[in-house]
């Protein structure tokens, strides 16, 4: 899929969720090129954006076909299409192979996703524990109980942490 492709679906999926400046800006950091991992899901160019899409139009099924009640109503696009945003600038192509950026400021998978998106949206506190918890039971052990009380109090963290899944392990990408 091309760099144009991935636009328009973008633009076609979220429409004015997202502000000009806003899609702008994620294309000059690489939101559309990034790969989504070094090895796993999605470890090629473009990878990041095609996981997050699949996440978002699975967030958006599941919302739509199990009747999920959102504190917003962008929120299962927002927190799908964004829930990996930290990993814009976690990678680097070295002798044809992605490898892990040490030196990025902002350490972190869920933490750092939430912080670079709040700088585009005021997100409601279920979107920020949704990305925040979107790893479920793969986030560190330490945190088991803090990912537990967060799908007490809202439980789309659990469906979203289910799109993530299906998007990566059922679709594979």
């Amino acid at each position: 899929m091309t760099l144009v492709e991935r636009i328009e679906k973008f633009n076609n999926l979220m429409g004015d969720i997202v502000p000009p400046e806003v899609k702008k800006d994620l294309l000059e950091k690489g939101f559309f090129t990034a790969p989504a991992s070094t090895k796993y899901h999605g470890n090629y160019e473009g990878g990041l954006f095609d996981h997050s899409y699949m996440v978002a139009r699975y967030l958006k099924k599941l919302t739509e076909d199990c009747r999920l009640d959102w504190q917003n109503s962008r929120s299962p696009l927002l927190v799908g299409m964004f829930h990996d945003l930290c990993k814009m600038d976690n990678y680097i192509l070295i002798d044809g192979h992605y490898e892990y950026e040490t030196d990025t400021l902002l350490k972190g998978h869920g933490d750092k996703s939430v912080m670079v998106l709040a700088q585009y949206f005021k997100l409601t506190e279920e979107e920020i524990m949704c990305i925040r918890y979107h790893m479920g039971a793969f986030c560190d052990k330490s945190e088991w109980n803090d990912y537990t009380r967060a799908v007490h109090k809202y439980t789309n963290v659990l469906w979203t942490h289910q799109a993530d899944m299906l998007a990566s392990h059922v679709e594979g990408v």
